[in-house]
This record gives C-alpha cells, sequence and structure tokens, in this order.
C-alpha cells in the first residue's frame, strides 16, 4: 500500500508545485497589505490549488499518452517518469487518481465559495475546466498552440486573483498587474518543453506554439519573454504599482543570461526543469519584494 501510495504521489510531478505556492503567496501578501491575513484559509487554498495542479499534470499525462503523443521515445521520458509509459500505473489508476483530486480541489472551492467570496466560484470553474482541457478533447488547448496562454492564465491571473479573494472577499487590480510577470514565465516553462519538442511533436497531431514558430522564432520569443518579465516589473515600480523592492528582480538576471545562452548553442534534455529553475528563482525574489514592501507599510 505503501508503494502504491509513493507512486500515486511521484505521478503528480510534486517537484512542480512551486510554481502554485509561489502565485497563491502573491496573492496573500498582497492581501496582506490590505488587512489582516487567514493563515488557515491561506493552508486551505495552498492545498485546492496543489490539488489541481497535481489534477492537471495526471490528466496530461493520461490523455498524452491516450492520444499517443507521449510514446516511450518522447522527450519528456528521458528525463522523468513516465507513469503509464514506465508501468508505474494503470491508465485507469492515473484517470482514477486525476478525479480524485479534482474532486477534493472541488470541495475546497465549493467551501470557499459559500464561506468567503462568490468570485472563487467563477475562478475556480475556468481553472477547472482548464485543467482538463488542457489536453483532453474536444478542446486540447495544448495541441491547438493555445498551451501558453492557459497556463498563462491559471498560474497568473486566476491563482492570484482567487488567493487575494479568499482573504479579502474582493478582486484588486494590483493582483491583476502583479500576477502578469510570474504568469509570464511559468508559461515560459511549457514553451521551453514545447520548444524543445519540435520536432517530435511534428510527427503527431499536435501544434505546439513552437512548432507554429519554428526553432530561430522560437528563440526569439523564449528570449523576449524572459525580458518582458524584468521590464514588465520595472514599469510597475516606475508606475508605483509596486516599491523599489521590486528591483531585487534583477538578482536572477544572471541566471536569466545563462539560460537563454544556453538554449541558444543547444535546447538541453532538462529544458522545461532548467526553465522551471529560473522560474522559482524570480518568484522568490518577487515574493521577498512584497514581503519587504509590507514591512515597510507596517
Amino acid at each position: 500500500m505503501t508503494d502504491l501510495l509513493k507512486r500515486y504521489f511521484i505521478a503528480t510531478r510534486p517537484w512542480s508545485f512551486t510554481m502554485s505556492l509561489i502565485s497563491v503567496t502573491v496573492g496573500v501578501l498582497l492581501a496582506a497589505a490590505d488587512g489582516a491575513v487567514s493563515y488557515p484559509w491561506f493552508a486551505l487554498t495552498i492545498l485546492g490549488i496543489v490539488c489541481v495542479h497535481a489534477g492537471a499534470n495526471v490528466f496530461n499525462d493520461y490523455f498524452d499518452t491516450r492520444y499517443q503523443v507521449d510514446e516511450t521515445d518522447s522527450p519528456t521520458a528521458k528525463y522523468r517518469t513516465h507513469p503509464i509509459l514506465s508501468g508505474m500505473l494503470t491508465p485507469r489508476q492515473l484517470l482514477g487518481e486525476g478525479i480524485v483530486l479534482l474532486a477534493l480541489a472541488v470541495a475546497i472551492g465549493l467551501a470557499a465559495s459559500a464561506l468567503r467570496s462568490f468570485h472563487i466560484l467563477w475562478i475556480g470553474l475556468v481553472g477547472m475546466l482548464t485543467c482538463v482541457f488542457y489536453t483532453a478533447g474536444p478542446v486540447k488547448f495544448k495541441y491547438r498552440a493555445l498551451g501558453e496562454l492557459a497556463v498563462f492564465t491559471m498560474w497568473g491571473p486566476l491563482m492570484v486573483e482567487g488567493a487575494y479573494a479568499v482573504q479579502r472577499q474582493a478582486l484588486s487590480m494590483k493582483a491583476l498587474y502583479v500576477s502578469v510577470p510570474f504568469g509570464l514565465l511559468v508559461a515560459l516553462v511549457l514553451f521551453a518543453n514545447n520548444f524543445r519538442d519540435i520536432a517530435y511533436d511534428s510527427r503527431h497531431e499536435v501544434r505546439t506554439l513552437g512548432i507554429l514558430l519554428g526553432q530561430t522564432k522560437s528563440h526569439h520569443l523564449f528570449t523576449l519573454m524572459i525580458a518582458g518579465a524584468f521590464f514588465y516589473v520595472i514599469a510597475m515600480i516606475a508606475a508605483g504599482v509596486i516599491s523599489l523592492w521590486g528591483l531585487l528582480i534583477l538578482l536572477s538576471l544572471p541566471q536569466a543570461i545563462k539560460l537563454i545562452k544556453t538554449f541558444r548553442e543547444k535546447i538541453p534534455d532538462m529544458a522545461d526543469a532548467l526553465a522551471a529553475q529560473f522560474n522559482m528563482a524570480f518568484g522568490v525574489l518577487l515574493l521577498l519584494a512584497l514581503f519587504l514592501e509590507n514591512l515597510v507599510i507596517c
């Protein structure tokens, strides 16, 4: 039983949850600047979002395998354990896990909608549908070059505004503005994956943004997304949306430059993992900036 639970846990790709933790915490820190924070609801929000994130990962592997996009020679299977291709779980077990995870997320979301804010209902509904139809038919965002947009929306505005609404029972323009750069860099992680997989995905009935742009233009967009995140934060500082503490994100600039150079020379097998490392560094620095801003306000 313990071994089975471990396999279910690995199938969720827990190393990716830092992205959700950062998005939720950004929303809560912004809410803390406007009043007291409920830490029990902070914890429940994290639990609900992690269930959604885990469910999205599980459904992604399930449907990618079902539609024969993920096969034994896929780049993804080279650097991580694919739950179905490795024989770790059966397709039925993986589908069942995804349903249970989303059921838990729905339960938490309904409770938050009833007890905290009605905004959670529509935010949760949009997020849930995006999670399922990211790879599931008939929508298949990922296969129609809409994956990056879907990921940006979920880990940017939806999660940040949702976390803020749980605390303040309202939406916030500042939360919307601040959600953009981190959401953009979460989309960068997916784009790095699609950039690496251009040759492989072209063999299947898949149209990713990487395939539409090709290698050269994809690298240009990859660079532009990274540069855009930095310039956006600087623009927010200039506009007075956030304080000068936001300049802390510049500490991740050397890592960003190294990442761009690496992708220019050769797309690494762990392309999305490297992009995720930069994403985490940028996100943690953004959190620190918001935290220090709150200390000054207090």
